[in-house]
């Protein structure tokens, strides 16, 4: 997944991904040279917006992705190839998370949904028992219309 696509996953947080810090500012941020932003860029390791101008605009989801490529990168030696394979793992591992948690939701709607049923079913049991349809006739009577 790339950083492009896992921006568009997370459309719900748009205050994150509001693009609003030029390079200058953004290198700034993550303590790194423009021309390693630009790198970066490059190797498709972050995507930062342009504005109608072609400025690169980062926002702060940008910032934040910077930030943990610098840890990868100075405190654990992980080199760039490694830094694209974890982000692109995470990545991956976050949009599986909220899968999971929307099968979640819909197996437990669909268990309520069940439970639902089987109480209304119950609540007939003892009619059907005593050889009574849920109508009110006997289960052996004809009715009107079959005679």
């Amino acid at each position: 997944m790339s950083a492009r696509s896992a921006r568009r996953d997370r459309a719900e947080e748009p205050g994150l991904d509001e693009p609003c810090y030029v390079i200058s500012v953004a290198a700034k941020l993550v303590s790194m040279h423009p021309q390693t932003l630009r790198y970066y860029e490059r190797l498709g390791l972050v995507v930062p917006s342009r504005s109608r101008g072609k400025v690169r605009l980062y926002s702060p989801r940008d910032i934040e992705r910077l930030q943990r490529i610098a840890r990868l990168v100075n405190e654990l030696g992980v080199n760039l190839a490694g830094v694209e394979v974890i982000l692109n793992m995470s990545e991956r591992m976050e949009e599986m998370q909220r899968e999971m948690e929307a099968m979640r939701a819909a197996l437990e709607a669909e268990v309520e949904r069940l439970r639902r049923l089987v109480d209304e079913r119950s609540r007939n049991l003892p009619t059907v028992l005593r050889g009574q349809l849920p109508s009110g006739r006997l289960a052996g009577e004809r009715n009107e219309e079959e005679s």
